[in-house]
């Protein structure tokens, strides 16, 4: 699974790498050490003519959902059954998006033991998470606009630490991935499988990440 991951990169240099065309105003970008299901994220879709970067709320809530608690429990979508399960199935086809990050978080169990890993690229300062998006309207007319992040198997990196990956896209295949006349569900789920494990490394952080309520560059440092 993707629980937590990181998105501190600059602002330009973010709108510089997903080639963004309209996005928020710098003052509203919030670098984040620990981000965390239920909260705001940095997606990137595109809207037939440009790229544009913009917040939605991590944890998907289907347009034919009558209440929004749902969202907190589809943090996550399996790449191998997005095409059998109908609360992705129309995602899939026609609302993609890619999730910006840093690096992410995953806890490698040890017996009873639960260590934080920091998993991110070698010699890449920010990647491009696979994800969906919907827009969910609320009985009283708010429109909520969510994510869920797509998870593959693990490569042999990571299956040192967990059974599950985020799918990192490789750059060649994102503007593919984000077109929204891309029906082809065959050549995306192509894409859909684990970013090289010679390009990433792990290294294991503090327990202090294990609260989303601490958000700070100290959670990126080696713990020791």
């Amino acid at each position: 699974m993707c629980g937590r991951f990181t998105l501190y990169i600059p602002y330009e240099e973010l709108i510089a790498r997903f080639g963004i065309g309209r996005t928020f105003e710098e003052g509203e970008y919030l670098p984040s050490y620990n981000i965390a299901p239920t909260q705001k994220v940095v997606a990137v879709i595109n809207n037939g003519r440009e790229n544009r970067m913009g917040k939605l709320r991590w944890g998907l809530i289907p347009r034919w959902s009558k209440e929004m608690k749902i969202g907190s429990r589809i943090t996550n979508a399996r790449a191998e059954t997005l095409e059998e399960k109908p609360i992705f199935r129309q995602a899939f086809e026609r609302r993609r998006c890619i999730i910006p990050a840093d690096s992410f978080y995953e806890w490698q169990r040890e017996g009873e033991i639960r260590r934080p890993m920091r998993i991110r690229l070698k010699d890449e300062p920010v990647f491009g998470m696979a994800g969906l998006w919907d827009t969910w309207v609320s009985p009283a007319g708010e429109k909520v606009h969510t994510c869920t992040a797509i998870t593959t198997k693990p490569n042999r990196l990571m299956e040192r630490i967990h059974d599950r990956m985020p799918v990192i896209l490789n750059p060649a295949h994102e503007a593919e991935w984000l077109a929204p006349d891309n029906r082809d569900t065959g050549s995306l789920s192509r894409m859909l499988v684990p970013y090289d494990a010679d390009k990433m490394e792990a290294y294991e952080v503090s327990p202090e990440v294990n609260s989303p309520k601490n958000n700070g560059p100290e959670l990126i440092v080696p713990f020791c």
